[in-house]
């Protein structure tokens, strides 16, 4: 893989990287030294991969190929076409799951890529398995079931008929029985114990199969919770796992915006659409090139903001689809120019303070991030 290291010193321009609105750098570094750390809080479990929504955002190849260099042999995406993408990135000994299962029409394309569904339902595990018998070949899957959450997995109302459709289905190998936790990033949820309850339960119901049921929160969790496989997502990419604690993982994401003009307006001046904001002393503004459009929502509009020097300036006026205006009055005249790079997300600001300052959640901001800026990994 072809990697450019891009200049990370804030408010600077690297002459490798002229001309860019902005740069969004992955450091895979970091990337696998989190999977190496959640790999070691989990054992003797092992460690999946979530690379979902193009590993969140940052790029699945990339992502899957550095941490498949670090032991990970386990990768889940959402949907079948994410799996397909990511097959011929791998060696063969890796095995990919799909977190939604297939639709009607993919379980033969699946089987010949040898893709491993993960079965939410009776009409599911029946699909395959007739793939199965069709092919006249022993095809792998995952079952999930609902602990709780009522969103993906088998419902309780379903368990006894696919108890029998497991065993009818001869040609149907599973792996192990899952289950995704609703509360994991609150280590105060009753819901947490309740759902791993339920999960095993589930597992006297369907003896013999190995439990995968921790995502990112629920490693941390304790080992009650890891059993024979750990799905890590967020906290992979530098996320945090918890809500209130400290993060324990290394920040994979930094964000570099360019500013494209820089302006003194009197007291007085509307700034943005709607004249939302409305300066009450001479101010000196800056617009930088990324808005909306490139993922950074329109909720930040008077609450975000951006750094230069350490220094935070704060987002006037509404977001736009493509600029953003800040207040740049605390810094030297001077020092932001065409050109000048200031940090969205970095040193100074997280993902977790951006998501707050939006109202959202570090998820939505990750897999936002848009694709007009100039990716580089180092």
């Amino acid at each position: 893989m072809d990697i450019t290291i891009l200049d990370r010193q804030p408010c600077h321009r690297s002459p490798s990287t002229e001309g860019m609105p902005g740069y969004l750098t992955v450091d895979l570094g970091a990337l696998a030294r989190n999977y190496e750390k959640l790999a070691a809080d989990a054992a003797p479990a092992r460690a999946a991969a979530v690379v979902k929504a193009d590993a969140y955002g940052l790029g699945a190849e990339q992502v899957a190929v550095k941490l498949y260099a670090h032991g990970c042999r386990h990768f889940f995406v959402a949907q079948f076409g994410e799996a397909l993408g990511l097959r011929p990135c791998l060696p063969l000994d890796v095995d990919i799951f799909v977190l939604n299962g297939l639709q009607p029409g993919n379980e033969r394309a699946c089987a010949e890529a040898g893709i491993i569904p993960v079965v939410n339902s009776l009409e599911q595990l029946q699909r395959w398995s007739a793939a199965a018998d069709s092919l006249k070949s022993r095809l792998r899957a995952v079952l999930q079931f609902d602990t709780g959450m009522s969103r993906l997995g088998v419902p309780p109302e379903e368990r006894l008929a696919l108890s029998g459709a497991v065993e009818d289905a001869g040609l149907i190998e599973i792996l192990f029985i899952m289950s995704h936790l609703a509360c994991a990033d609150d280590v105060g949820s009753t819901q947490n114990d309740a759902q791993l309850a339920e999960m095993d339960r589930i597992a006297a119901e369907f003896p013999g199969f190995e439990i995968c049921v921790a995502n990112s929160g629920g490693i941390f969790l304790g080992n009650t919770y890891h059993r024979a496989l750990v799905r890590p997502g967020i906290a992979l990419y530098g996320g945090a796992p918890t809500v209130g604690a400290r993060n324990p993982m290394e920040a994979v994401v930094r964000l570099d915006v360019a500013v494209v003009q820089t302006r003194c307006v009197p007291s007085g001046a509307r700034v943005g659409y709607s004249g939302g904001h409305v300066t009450t002393a001479e101010t000196r503004l800056a617009t930088i090139a990324a808005g909306y459009a490139d993922g950074l929502p329109r909720s930040l509009s008077g609450k975000g903001a951006v750094y230069c020097d350490g220094v935070r300036l704060p987002i006037v006026g509404r977001v736009s689809m493509d600029s953003i205006t800040i207040d740049i009055s605390a810094l030297p005249e001077g020092r932001l120019k065409l050109g000048t790079l200031v940090e969205v997300l970095g040193p100074n600001q997280t993902l977790e303070d951006v998501a707050r300052d939006a109202g959202t959640i570090s998820y939505e901001i990750l897999t936002g991030l848009g694709r007009r800026y100039d990716r580089r990994y180092v």
